[in-house]
């Protein structure tokens, strides 16, 4: 009996760090055009310049590419365009998306199926307030819509601030300050955590 009590007492301690671990995320924050954005944490940054932005896990990969707005019809330029992005990408089974996006004018997107039996969705997210679309496209394995939505849905604008144009520098760490950041993080790692701000490129 107290062997049996003792097992239920940590198989729910591991469900409620689990859920702790799952509710974590990271914030991303483009200054350069005031945009922010929430993933889920433990992605791995595989590309980042000053318009484009990619991050994958296991079960998926977003990647964000910033276009500036075109002259004309913006509904029928756009939706034209993400027919033929998922058709470039050998999409099948495609629908025109329904997610909308607090903060945007308005939000555009496709969803389907890649050749690989894998989900995919493309949105773009035209701007309020500066002459962009933010396209976010994610491609995921089944199971993972929700999360997805709620990531495309974590885009906005701070249009209280005016966008910074001046050109970050990377910090250069000493191997002593690296080697003190990494101990740091190590320690950070072995207790669930909050949601972390990160900053992309800004040229």
């Amino acid at each position: 009996m107290k062997n049996r009590l003792i097992n239920i007492f940590t198989l729910m301690l591991i469900m409620l760090l689990a859920g702790a671990i799952d509710a974590s995320a990271a914030v991303y924050t483009w200054s350069r055009y005031n945009l922010t954005f929430e993933t889920p944490d433990g992605g791995f940054v595989t590309y980042n310049s000053n318009t484009r932005f990619e991050v994958q896990w296991e079960d998926m990969v977003m990647t964000v590419q910033l276009y500036s707005q075109d002259k004309g019809d913006e509904k029928k330029m756009l939706t034209e365009n993400l027919q033929r992005k998922a058709l470039g990408y050998s999409m099948y089974d495609l629908q025109n998306g329904k997610i909308k996006v607090k903060g945007f004018k308005k939000t555009y997107s496709i969803n389907g199926t890649m050749p690989d039996g894998s989900r995919a969705i493309i949105a773009d997210l035209v701007s309020k307030h500066q002459n962009l679309i933010v396209e976010v496209t994610v491609n995921y394995l089944f199971g993972n819509r929700e999360t997805v939505e709620d990531m495309i849905k974590s885009f906005a604008e701070n249009k209280t601030q005016t966008p910074n144009h001046e050109r970050k520098r990377q910090k250069v760490q000493t191997k002593q300050k690296a080697k003190q950041q990494q101990q740091k993080d190590k320690k950070q790692q072995e207790k669930p955590q909050p949601a972390r701000k990160e900053k992309l490129y800004d040229a």
